[in-house]
């Protein structure tokens, strides 16, 4: 392949040919995120109109639990659509997003992201909607309970234990890299986000596995060793951003994630487009093994997605 996105495309041309539409829930959201930054990164309509299906098969609403309110998966879907508001800015596209973080807001808790996945579903948005002020709110508890040292346990039951879930890591670097790219330079929270980015790209670089890959527990490379493609590539699109955007040195950080989408195109890209070794849903090591070449799932092409679209500008 030509470059990261002819990789890209061909990951996005493999899903869209082999699956149907999917629904609105964190999955499909993760790869539309994905989707529209190869959209915004090739000028291709066709990936912005496949976006915009899904949106307008969804109404661009929002999924909603009456027993789990303001659930940051459910919260999801207003990255891709707030991607598509941008493009076109008709108010029906972010009129349920905003209507949601606003009732978020109102209930004033702030312990709605008790586990490391959510910053990725949520944080960004309130900084694309200029409600910063609450998300560092949610942002500060969730730091207090799972942050170690630039790592973050997954949720509450692997605190103090040696189990550094990938992805749930890869949620959490996306995350930053999303929500500071949002925020104004003159933000009173840039600084203390920079710092957590720059701490994870450190302590993840130290872990990475000899052929570009980032093993399921970055804490134990024996729990469960292998590829693992959708922490990798939530890697990979981090670091990528950081030399982009000139916070991580390009020196150290750029053939760590060279390494990585290398990696990827070498093991996990198939010839026909299908992306393979990713850990399907889970929260922990133990989940979906083993992982094969053919295990794949939406929110893994749309981290693949994410870094093609960022490791081409680099």
């Amino acid at each position: 392949m030509a470059g990261p996105l002819d990789a890209g495309r061909a990951a996005a041309d493999y899903w869209i040919r082999t699956q149907s539409l999917g629904g609105n829930d964190w999955q499909d959201a993760t790869l539309h995120s994905g989707v529209m930054a190869l959209y915004k990164a090739t000028k291709d309509a066709k990936y912005r109109d496949y976006s915009l299906s899904w949106a307008n098969r969804h109404n661009f609403g929002l999924k909603s639990s009456s027993g789990n309110p303001h659930f940051a998966d459910h919260q999801a879907a207003g990255q891709a659509y707030l991607d598509l508001y941008e493009d076109n800015p008709e108010p029906r596209r972010k009129a349920a997003i905003v209507k949601e973080i606003d009732a978020t807001i109102a209930t004033g808790k702030v312990d709605y992201w008790w586990w490391v996945d959510a910053l990725h579903m949520a944080m960004p948005i309130f900084a694309r909607l200029n409600k910063a002020d609450y998300g560092d709110r949610l942002y500060r508890w969730t730091r207090q309970r799972l942050w170690n040292d630039g790592l973050w346990w997954r949720d509450g039951k692997f605190v103090n234990k040696n189990i550094y879930w990938s992805r749930g890591n890869g949620w959490a670097i996306a995350a930053l890299a999303k929500t500071i790219d949002a925020l104004p330079q003159s933000s009173p929270y840039r600084a203390s986000y920079l710092q957590d980015f720059q701490k994870m790209a450190s302590a993840i670089a130290k872990v990475q596995r000899g052929d570009g890959f980032w093993n399921v527990n970055l804490g134990d490379p024996n729990n469960y060793p292998g590829p693992e493609t959708s922490g990798t590539a939530f890697f990979t699109y981090g670091l990528a951003w950081g030399v982009r955007s000139g916070h991580l040195s390009a020196t150290t950080y750029r053939p760590v994630a060279m390494k990585a989408w290398d990696g990827m195109l070498r093991t996990a890209l198939q010839s026909n487009g299908r992306l393979g070794y990713v850990q399907g849903m889970g929260s922990q090591p133990s989940d979906h093994q083993p992982i094969n070449r053919n295990d794949t799932a939406n929110f893994g092409v749309g981290a693949f997605l994410l870094a093609s679209s960022e490791v081409a500008k680099i």
